[in-house]
């Protein structure tokens, strides 16, 4: 197996790869003591038996090469570039070179509208439809040390060998379904170079909180940024800043001192001196002081207790019921906060829209307005036209 470390070598494959209608793409990265992905390893593979048609690429040992022919691959309309769950191996190349593979294809969205289960793994599609197995032995492996073992290189490459035959059975699967549209509609999401990016001045949308109460939630959204801000900065983890639940502990005691943040449970240690504690003590006073005007804003809170849970136990069924008719996974289509919100009155929903709308949501919207029934069959639910 062939392992590139120089532009030279990179580019002459990539120009290669150009005259392929697609190439199979995975990353080997480890983020575990960083903000951003260490990108460890790249494997590529084109639609060939000839020796050469599938790589590494090892920017470590290549510590002088430029990813630049790579991107320029990814930015080659005429290549579809197909991944297996591919958002954490977008981000790495959005954050590294600016760019996001197009024409895309994840292989475990179209699996999912293929019949093949919620959030497929990788080695279910290998034995499913390659027909093969995987050596798992290097699974746990650190991929940023070297040199790599001729075990670890082979479990690597065959993350893009056996993808060629899951993709191309996928993509005709698609093709003679109809249902191609539907998973470009998936990829535009992963195409959005907002999937990727956080801003700090939003960050504390992403923590669960008990509490909505808009001076509280200044607060947080003072220390999430602060934190966001600090780990980027520096890239390192959040949470080796502080976690989650000391986060949302300071934001409930408000310390104004270092005396204040001694006396926290859940605080790190580093945290309560130097830089992250004048950060902290600042982040709360700013949120303290921070004008009515300018709390955030959030939507309110839905009263469970409107939801009509007839009505939504009956969609559930026709989820159930439709889901099986089309071949999709179920969580695709809609999740049950979705249902029971469909239930509550809401449409705009992600449910009720596009190829969901098409396989669920219009007969979702049906059942509410009193133009469906459903029965039993046998095992199965029948749909009825009022």
């Amino acid at each position: 197996m062939r392992t590139l470390t120089t532009t030279e070598d990179l580019a002459a494959f990539c120009e290669m790869a150009k005259r392929h209608p697609y190439v199979t793409v995975d990353t080997e990265f480890l983020r575990e003591r960083t903000y951003y992905a260490k990108l460890c390893l790249v494997q590529l593979a084109v639609p060939s038996e000839d020796e050469g048609s599938a790589v590494l690429v090892d920017p470590i040992e290549g510590a002088d090469m430029s990813l630049e022919p790579l991107y320029d691959l990814f930015r080659d309309e005429n290549v579809v570039k197909v991944f297996h769950a591919a958002r954490q191996d977008l981000e790495i190349f959005y954050v590294e070179g600016g760019v996001i593979p197009a024409p895309l294809f994840d292989t475990q969205v179209a699996a999912m509208v293929c019949n093949f289960g919620e959030q497929v793994g990788y080695e279910t599609l290998v034995r499913k439809i390659a027909k093969a197995s995987i050596d798992k032995t290097s699974r746990f492996t650190d991929w940023s040390r070297r040199p790599l073992t001729e075990a670890q290189k082979s479990y690597a490459l065959a993350d893009v060998t056996h993808l060629r035959v899951i993709y191309e059975y996928l993509a005709k699967r698609l093709e003679r379904t109809k249902r191609k549209p539907w998973v470009d509609e998936e990829m535009a999401i992963l195409r959005d170079p907002g999937t990727y990016v956080v801003d700090p001045d939003e960050a504390w949308r992403r923590l669960k909180v008990r509490t909505t109460a808009p001076k509280f939630l200044a607060i947080v959204r003072e220390l999430a940024k602060f934190r966001e801000t600090y780990a980027k900065e520096r890239n390192i983890p959040r949470n080796r800043i502080f976690k989650d639940d000391a986060l949302l502990e300071l934001a409930s005691t408000k310390p104004q001192s270092g005396k204040d943040l001694g006396k926290s449970r859940l605080l790190l240690r580093e945290a309560r001196r130097g830089e992250i504690a004048d950060g902290i003590l600042k982040a709360v006073k700013a949120g303290v002081e921070c004008p009515k005007e300018d709390w955030p804003k959030v939507p309110p809170q839905k009263d469970k207790s409107q939801i009509n849970a007839a009505l939504a136990d009956l969609l559930r069924v026709l989820l159930k019921a439709k889901a099986q008719e089309v071949g999709v996974a179920q969580k695709l289509i809609a999740t049950a906060s979705e249902l029971d919100e469909i239930a509550m009155g809401e449409r705009e929903l992600l449910s009720l829209k596009g190829w969901r709308k098409e396989a669920f949501g219009g007969d979702a919207l049906r059942l509410c307005n009193g133009e469906l029934a459903l029965t039993a069959e046998g095992s199965n639910v029948r749909i009825i036209e009022l």
